[in-house]
């Protein structure tokens, strides 16, 4: 009787047996489930470890998305209706922008670090003049963040970073996500961290902070600064016995919990070594598939997500890793002006480069849990069948 084949997946145990018994253990004892104090530690601690002013824990990186352009609405940052997004990106880094009532402009991948394209970029803040740009590390990949950041300062654009697929990755000396006005993450299972469900949003605005804190939770005052609520109750003339229950923004519910902010804690204490176990792994990838585009980025750490390449017969591709129990996926999900949501609204654009990823992309595992003998079998699996663009 022959072994069954070790299945290799996207994400495998991320979450930890041992950290959910001591989960279990914790919640025994009676603790506050909902959010409470593991919360503003969590918050505290990973903004510690990411080197930014304020943390912001939400219940999901779609919705620290969400937040961080609600914020900047409601402070009223933005001079006119008009935003960029990345093409290559998720349907939560640019629905939140339609949702909120702003025109957006995806702009093209570059074609090596697939992050922004700088002539794309620098065109559509020439001709529409934007007030701010949603911008994703692909993959873990840092953008042209000096390039970016000169263009912005050029066109007086706001910067916001989509990092949720860059928990790590470092840029010169500063960790991704923290370069722009604000930047968001993702705790989802399949990620670098998980809190099951989750994400972060940071900046180093006092302002920006405080608004996104009360616009978390229905827009009350209850989590902001005591001179932020004294500015507020003296303003609308709101009482103490009203205070709590007095909205002072149109806010929503995109709190997580507190227990989920204590998984978060435990995870934290991983980062860095997951951090290191990924980038290994991608540099072992590019080493066995020598012939197939690499991510190629300016990124002095790279906490790679996944590894991404192009193949022409994809769907060949796809079964045959399926059939050896490899998973893989569409490089994110290729060219967001090629999805149904967008092109229902907005229209067909000619984006030559996203729809490259969105054509060709594919994107194998990179986990800390993923071995060398792993990927030199998902490696050699692959080329036995893949056909290089």
């Amino acid at each position: 009787m022959t072994d069954a084949i070790k299945s290799i997946t996207l994400a495998e145990d991320t979450i930890s047996r041992q950290e959910l018994i001591t989960l279990c253990d914790w919640i025994l004892e009676g603790n506050r489930l909902t959010k409470s104090t593991q919360t503003v530690d969590f918050e505290q601690e990973f903004s510690d470890w990411i080197g930014s002013k304020y943390a912001v824990f939400t219940n999901s990186g779609s919705s620290s998305n969400l937040l961080m352009i609600a914020a900047l609405k409601e402070a009223s940052r933005l001079r006119n209706n008009k935003v960029i997004a990345a093409s290559v990106s998720w349907v939560t880094t640019v629905a939140p922008l339609l949702q909120l009532g702003l025109e957006v402009f995806l702009c093209d991948c570059d074609p090596a670090n697939l992050g922004l394209d700088l002539f794309h970029l620098e065109e559509i803040c020439e001709k529409e003049k934007p007030s701010a740009l949603m911008l994703c590390h692909v993959l873990g990949h840092a953008n042209h963040m000096d390039e970016i950041l000169a263009i912005c300062k050029r066109h007086d654009v706001i910067l916001l970073e989509d990092s949720c697929e860059a928990l790590g990755s470092v840029f010169k000396d500063k960790k991704l996500g923290t370069i722009g006005v604000a930047g968001s993450f993702s705790f989802y299972y399949g990620h670098h961290i998980s809190t099951i469900e989750g994400g972060m949003v940071v900046t180093d605005d006092s302002d920006l902070h405080q608004v996104m804190l009360s616009l978390r939770s229905h827009g009350w005052s209850r989590d902001l600064s005591p001179e932020r609520r004294d500015v507020l109750t003296y303003q609308y003339q709101v009482d103490e016995f009203r205070n709590l229950y007095t909205f002072y923004y149109p806010g929503y519910n995109l709190r997580s919990t507190d227990l989920q902010a204590f998984i978060g804690r435990s995870q934290l204490k991983k980062l860095d070594e997951i951090t290191k176990i990924r980038s290994r792994n991608f540099e072992h990838y590019s080493e066995l598939l020598d012939g197939y585009f690499t991510q190629a980025s300016n990124t002095k750490i790279l906490s790679s997500f996944a590894y991404g390449t192009f193949v022409k017969n994809r769907m060949e591709v796809f079964e045959v890793l399926k059939a050896a129990s490899i998973e893989c996926r569409p490089l994110i999900c290729g060219n967001i002006a090629r999805h149904p949501f967008w092109l229902k609204t907005q229209g067909a654009l000619a984006l030559p480069n996203a729809d490259k990823v969105h054509d060709f992309g594919i994107y194998l595992p990179n986990h800390h849990n993923l071995t060398r003998t792993d990927i030199e079998r998902v490696a050699e699996t692959f080329t036995q069948i893949a056909i290089p663009t």
